[in-house]
């Protein structure tokens, strides 16, 4: 069974016992999260579509991590003025533990 969820302006496609990075949220490892926006839902031969969520379906998770990115490194220049201009971007997210998908039935 997989779902997909909407967190914090991107979808993504989850199963249960698998591993996602979202936009940072607010909490600590350990924490339980809820996932209510959720898109699609898919049993392998039976798929229910939400307009444009599910009603009563949600997706619980485990909070694990909170941590930046790696590094992004942006140069900017023009040509013939000397103008250089190195700007370096680590972006937080969240890690979570996809635990249990609840289907309304």
């Amino acid at each position: 069974m997989y779902a997909v969820v909407e967190t914090g302006g991107a979808q993504f496609t989850v199963e249960e016992g698998s591993l996602i990075r979202i936009q940072k949220i607010d909490g600590a490892s350990g924490d339980k999260v809820t996932l209510d926006k959720v898109l699609l839902i898919s049993d392998g031969d039976k798929a229910e579509v939400g307009r444009p969520y599910i009603e009563r379906a949600s997706v619980e998770a485990e909070l694990v991590a909170q941590d930046k990115a790696d590094k992004v490194m942006t140069f900017r220049y023009k040509r013939r003025t000397k103008s250089r201009r190195t700007i370096g971007h680590r972006q937080a997210y969240t890690e979570l533990k996809i635990t249990r998908i609840n289907a309304p039935r």
